[in-house]
């Protein structure tokens, strides 16, 4: 019989940095996870921008989420000696002169702070760029290379005993019989507290399903296009990440529920036109794929404990933003599980507690 503290369901971005916080705070983890090589986690691009979206808004808590985040990678790189996280600016570049107009008014009260320091300065000349209306210049961000990260993450987990690849079955997790709190799964782990992390696959959990998680495909591009600079992440209605020797990662699409399984001829032209729109230089396609993230209705994660049962948790929800905030979201998480500190609201899923109602099967559990 194996007893841990904690048994988490998954090993994306989420449920590996959990399992990190967790175990450099020297609790016992058992993390279960599917194979799934077009996981969300492993399709991303894993990039890190404080500056997104058609408004050009600062990121949602960036300055106390991305210092926390390159911290994070920069440990892993010192353990696994291994480079992961890739600092590059980002050109965010407009798209007309109305939004050029429009951008630099805001940039008068300072909106983006030190990400932006100088965003009526001229973008430099880019070997291989389109830029026909300028754009911002946004430091400290760049990309991490998600899939390297979980690899290497998980095959110390292999090792050390506290990871292993097999599909969780609910079924199987039943109360603990002698009176005490927990769990007893598949009659070999005895854990005192499960915490969900399977990205997308909680809309089949019994005790979330009432949550407002709904999968969202997205899909990227691999290219090769050797005439383009890869000094820059470059975003203008899609990102272009460099990868190094002329190839770059180009996405993501979203698209929301119905969606094709795998790979979609749409996608390919809806990217393929937007890496068109930043570069004057012929690329060609080398792959395309396409994973499901788990996306929320107001674009922030779900951390909490469930209502009735006190040792269910869910850490969730990070749909295309993950691998910035998941880092300082684990020690969140982390310091709510260990220490009761109050989660921040806007994560918390109580925000959500009117969507709840006791459903049969955590009902049953709890008791």
């Amino acid at each position: 019989m194996k007893r841990v503290e904690y048994l988490i369901i998954g090993h994306g971005i989420a449920g590996a940095t959990l399992a990190q916080e967790l175990r450099r705070r020297g609790r016992s983890v058992l993390v279960l996870d599917t194979l799934q090589p077009n996981s969300a986690s492993n399709v991303a691009a894993g990039l890190m921008n404080p500056v997104a979206g058609k408004r050009y808004a600062l990121a949602w808590r960036a300055e106390e989420l991305l210092p926390a985040a390159t911290q994070f990678y920069r440990e892993l790189e010192t353990r696994f000696q291994q480079l992961f996280f890739y600092e590059a600016p980002i050109l965010k570049l407009f798209s007309s002169v109305g939004e050029q107009n429009t951008v630099l008014a805001r940039s008068a009260d300072h909106p983006w702070g030190n990400f932006v320091p100088n965003p009526d300065e001229a973008l430099p000349p880019v070997p291989g760029l389109r830029n026909d209306f300028g754009g911002l210049r946004i430091e400290r961000g760049g990309h991490v290379l998600v899939r390297e990260v979980l690899a290497a993450l998980a095959a110390e987990g292999i090792t050390e005993g506290w990871l292993q690849h097999e599909t969780f079955a609910w079924d199987l997790l039943v109360p603990a019989s002698d009176g005490q709190s927990g769990f007893m799964y598949a009659n070999r782990v005895r854990a005192e507290h499960v915490v969900c992390c399977e990205g997308a696959a909680a809309v089949q959990n019994p005790y979330f399903q009432w949550l407002p998680l709904t999968p969202n495909q997205g899909e990227v591009l691999t290219v090769e296009c050797p005439g383009l600079s890869d000094q820059y992440v470059l975003n203008k209605g899609a990102y272009v990440v460099p990868l190094g020797n002329g190839q770059f990662r180009v996405g993501a699409t979203y698209r929301w529920p119905p969606f094709a399984v795998g790979i979609t001829p749409d996608a390919r032209q809806e990217l393929s036109q937007r890496l068109k729109a930043m570069t004057d230089q012929p690329f060609l396609i080398t792959e395309q794929r396409a994973g499901v993230r788990p996306a929320v209705r107001d674009r922030k994660p779900l951390l909490g404990t469930h209502p009735v049962v006190p040792n269910v948790h869910i850490f969730n929800g990070f749909g295309s933003k993950g691998v910035m905030m998941a880092p300082r979201l684990a020690a969140l998480m982390a310091d709510w599980l260990e220490n009761d500190v109050e989660l921040w609201p806007e994560v918390n899923i109580r925000r959500y507690s009117a969507l709840y109602s006791p459903a049969p099967a955590a009902a049953g559990a709890g008791s």
